[in-house]
């Protein structure tokens, strides 16, 4: 009877612990692939943002994918794309991160 409710507990956090670790490889995935997508030439940072989404969109609840970004920056003298992805995390119990944010790079073909 007392152990119950820590067991109950216990089990919240595991399923929260595998909701959080989903979500984030789902949305990593997608911010690499929007990257690629805005890298290849002839592309422009929109089309990373489209792709992103998309991607997202398939493997996570909607309304979870918050805001999607894509620029073009340089990171040690190589133009790279980069992609952000900022994303509601579902919350099973009442602890736990509210938001995660996520990015991801590509080196752009085109200048």
């Amino acid at each position: 009877m007392l152990v119950a409710p820590l067991v109950l507990l216990l089990a919240v956090a595991v399923v929260q612990v595998g909701l959080a670790l989903h979500v984030r490889s789902v949305l990593s995935l997608a911010a690499s692939e929007g990257a690629r997508a805005a890298a290849l030439a002839g592309s422009d940072p929109s089309a990373g943002v489209r792709r992103a989404r998309a991607l997202a969109a398939t493997g996570v609840a909607a309304g979870v994918v918050g805001d999607v970004t894509a620029e073009r920056t340089v990171v040690d003298g190589l133009p790279v794309v980069t992609v952000r992805i900022t994303a509601d995390l579902p919350l099973v119990g009442l602890l736990g991160p509210e938001a995660m944010t996520v990015e991801g790079h590509a080196l752009s073909e085109g200048s």
